[in-house]
């Protein structure tokens, strides 16, 4: 179940990736690997309200968002940013 559940957030993402500009595609590539090596160094990180251990990266008008439980993160969604996507 673990693995079939982690397999359909990561075609989700990679959906998400195609549909952005490679210029795009390109910068949240590099974000999404410092995010998940723990760096977020140069980052635009904030805590989401509401949302127990739940994190945004910002880029422009896309967002990662992602959520950190003790040393493990995982990437929920990339979207442009919309009036859903928070919810």
């Amino acid at each position: 179940m673990c693995c079939e559940l982690s397999r359909k957030i990561m075609d989700r993402i990679a959906k998400s990736l195609n549909k952005l500009l490679p210029k795009e595609r390109d910068a949240l590539k590099n974000i999404i690997s410092k995010v998940l090596a723990h760096d977020f160094s140069g980052l635009d990180v904030k805590k989401l309200k509401g949302g127990e251990n739940k994190f945004r990266v910002r880029k422009g008008r896309v967002r990662v968002i992602f959520r950190k439980d003790g040393d493990k993160i995982s990437i929920l969604s990339i979207e442009r940013r919309s009036d859903t996507t928070y919810k």
